[in-house]
């Protein structure tokens, strides 16, 4: 049920058909992020994301909304450090609408220089709004020091100075060397026929000229080790992030990672939520998440405490990773974290918006796409001594990160460094 499809010019079609559903998820995806821009530059690509909706050579940013509304859509776009997707999901029947619109968006914005100064503001508030979201901020802290002087460590939405500084002239600049068929997506997921679609993106896309294809990442980052703090007296609560370097998104290895996130800190059961919060109660947030790229990631665990018990928290987190990597999971904790991926992943397959999502990531990371069956054969043989083997590599001193966002007169953790 998916087809894939390359246009003369470049640009490659996806669509998986899912004929159970009334809904279409239909994504415009460009293989650039904030991770492809120059210094100079950080925050260009969130910048455009958002300039693009103000507004088109045919429609004002109004029209645009109104379109939509009046189909009953939902349409949105984000950008990540290594891509940026527009997207929409309608009913069905209104699948040449929701092309239409997005082709708009992404082929003709108008750029309306007194639009570009009002949202240039907007993104300077949204930067500034970030300052007051303690765990975003606390991100943002740990990559720049544990991706040091490398477009990976930067953010997202870059700084106020960056995004200050851009003319109009070098934004369409930018907008025009990245926006080419070569680097970008098309890619459905609902009650749809490829033919329609096929036809739909050529009438949409199949003028552009060809062009892109080559994204150019740079050398991969080197991760530094250490504790970096911010002392920000007004947070009622300490929030903590450790890292350790992992492996890129296509990593051979990675079904035994993704199982011991989920048994770390992936799920209620899992050893940090028990340890942590149930037994301890030091923390009502408390995870482990996989941050992976083209050519690196990281495992990392989040936190937030009392800023008085920063210090019993990181050792508790300490604990259980060197548990992990001296005495390996118990077998039934490692059956069910296995369960857990399996459940996630077939639940996830019941929404177009996963599935469209899923297609896009595949294409983009793997250059092909992975049944069902193939991901769940990749999660069922990895044993105890997998995941343990697995610890032994990334859970060393010297591998561990440390980000402490908050109060920290009483965290000792700073001045004492990291020993497992």
């Amino acid at each position: 049920m998916i087809r894939k499809e390359r246009l003369p010019n470049g640009l490659t079609l996806i669509s998986e058909t899912m004929p159970h559903v009334r809904s279409i998820s239909l994504g415009v995806w460009l293989r650039k992020g904030s991770r492809h821009e120059p210094a100079a530059l950080n925050g260009a690509s969130h910048f455009l994301e958002h300039l693009v909706f103000k507004g088109t050579e045919d429609r004002t940013a109004r029209e645009i909304a109104l379109i939509m509304d009046s189909v009953g859509g939902q349409m949105d776009a984000f950008t990540s450090k290594e891509y940026t997707c527009f997207y929409a999901k309608v009913l069905d029947e209104h699948l040449d609408t929701a092309m239409d619109i997005l082709a708009d968006l992404v082929r003709r914005p108008r750029f309306d220089p007194a639009e570009l100064e009002r949202e240039r503001q907007v993104v300077v508030e949204e930067i500034r709004m970030v300052e007051d979201t303690p765990d975003e901020l606390l991100y943002d802290l740990f990559a720049q020091h544990f991706y040091p002087r490398h477009p990976l460590g930067r953010p997202i939405q870059g700084t106020e100075a960056t995004v200050s500084s851009w003319s109009r002239a070098r934004l369409l600049r930018f907008f025009r060397e990245a926006y080419r068929p070569g680097n970008m997506l098309i890619v459905a997921a609902g009650n749809i026929r490829h033919a329609r679609l096929s036809r739909l993106v050529r009438q949409a896309f199949g003028s552009m000229p060809k062009g892109g294809g080559r994204i150019q990442v740079g050398s991969p980052p080197r991760a530094a080790s250490g504790v970096f703090t911010r002392h920000k007296r007004n947070l009622e609560q300490l929030h903590l992030l450790l890292g350790v370097p992992a492996y890129p998104e296509n990593f051979r290895g990675r079904y035994p990672l993704f199982v011991l996130n989920a048994l770390l800190g992936g799920t209620m059961s899992s050893r940090l939520f028990q340890k942590v919060r149930e037994e301890r109660g030091l923390a009502y947030a408390v995870y482990s998440a996989v941050n992976a790229f083209l050519d690196t990631g990281f495992l990392m665990v989040y936190a937030a405490t009392s800023p008085r018990r920063g210090d019993e928290t990181v050792r508790v987190v300490l604990d259980e990773l060197r548990s992990l990597r001296d005495r390996g999971p118990e077998e039934a904790e490692l059956e069910m974290a296995k369960e857990h991926l399996k459940g996630s992943l077939m639940l996830s397959l019941e929404s177009t918006s996963s599935r469209m999502s899923n297609l896009a990531r595949q294409e983009i990371y793997f250059g092909r796409q992975f049944s069902l069956e193939e991901t769940l054969s990749g999660i069922a043989p990895v044993t105890t001594r997998d995941v343990q083997r697995l610890c032994k590599g990334l859970f060393q001193d010297g591998h561990l990160t440390l980000a402490a966002l908050g109060n920290l007169q009483r965290f000792k953790t700073r001045a004492q460094g990291l020993h497992l």
